[in-house]
């Protein structure tokens, strides 16, 4: 086997953009900046297949895993069948995958007697309408649109949305020290968040290669809200990565949340991904409150033997 797997940069976003989305997937981690921002917690290695496919590799407590190639549709069967070579002659183990997104399972109609396809349903991305989020319009979001407007009239005069760019990551480190300090969360899930936050403070030193979108929301001239997405053309679809505020302020979330998708995004987008919910009740009853019109569902696949 000749793949030749190396650990993600910054730089390779121009060789490895035309190579995501390719073929349908809703996942968030459809593009680039997923895989960048997780590069370190995973371990993620690459490798460029023919010029024409991604392939993965990762490693997490001591054990190897992929990800399903990210390559034209018509492309997958040839290029699943040789992530599972590299695996059983190279690295001499069954072919794992994680987050294998549910286009691809349909497609590959994998043999349930070689392998075992089972649902990661904690690891399910939340798929909203486009609209209903940049209008917070209906009986639904009546709460939401309420929240929105004590925040514009409590701090009207006072508020401003900025556009974010590299010069600006001084602000957005300060903001997520104090973020972090005021941080509550399972024991579990604490060392995920740091590399999250270590992987937002890796696209703010890059950011000038990275094809992101961010914004921010300033309180009497103090950082109090920024967000990170990128955006899927094949599925008109908005992925919003990082999105945190200060939770003390009423309506914040439901700001940045709206005037990111009006100012940054097309007009013709019709999806906003806004990742999955780890398992936690608490991001669960968040995401659900917006009322999710689906769900782009994931994966585990394991080899049963070889």
């Amino acid at each position: 086997m000749d793949l030749q797997f190396k650990p993600i940069e910054a730089k390779d976003i121009e060789e490895l953009t035309p190579l995501f989305a390719q073929r349908p997937n809703k996942t968030c981690d459809s593009l680039f900046l997923d895989s960048f921002i997780w590069r370190d917690y995973y371990r993620i290695r690459y490798a460029i297949s023919d010029e024409k496919a991604v392939q993965f590799l990762m490693e997490k407590d001591g054990y190897y895993f992929t990800a399903m190639p990210m390559c034209k549709e018509e492309d997958l069967p040839h290029y699943f069948q040789e992530i599972v070579d590299y695996f059983n002659q190279v690295l001499k183990q069954p072919l794992r995958i994680y987050l294998a997104d549910e286009e691809a399972i349909k497609y590959l109609n994998l043999d349930p007697e070689k392998f075992e396809v089972t649902e990661q349903e904690d690891l399910k991305d939340y798929l909203y309408d486009a609209n209903k989020l940049k209008t917070l319009s209906g009986k639904k979001l009546h709460k939401k649109k309420n929240h929105l407007n004590s925040f514009m009239k409590t701090y009207e005069g006072r508020y401003e949305y900025r556009r974010l760019c590299c010069s600006d990551r001084g602000d957005v480190w300060r903001f997520l020290d104090r973020w972090w300090d005021n941080k509550v969360i399972a024991a579990e899930f604490s060392e995920q968040l740091d590399y999250e936050v270590n992987g937002v403070h890796e696209i703010l030193k890059n950011c000038s290669q990275l094809y992101i979108r961010m914004a921010g929301i300033y309180i009497d001239g103090e950082l109090e809200a920024f967000t990170i997405g990128t955006y899927n053309e094949l599925e008109k679809m908005a992925i919003i990565h990082i999105e945190k505020a200060n939770p003390e302020i009423r309506g914040l979330y439901q700001f940045i949340n709206q005037q990111f998708l009006l100012n940054e995004f097309p007009e013709d987008m019709v999806l906003v991904n806004r990742e999955d919910d780890l398992g936690l009740e608490g991001l669960r009853k968040a995401k659900m409150s917006y009322y999710p019109i689906d769900f782009a569902r994931k994966y585990e696949v394991v080899q049963k033997d070889f």
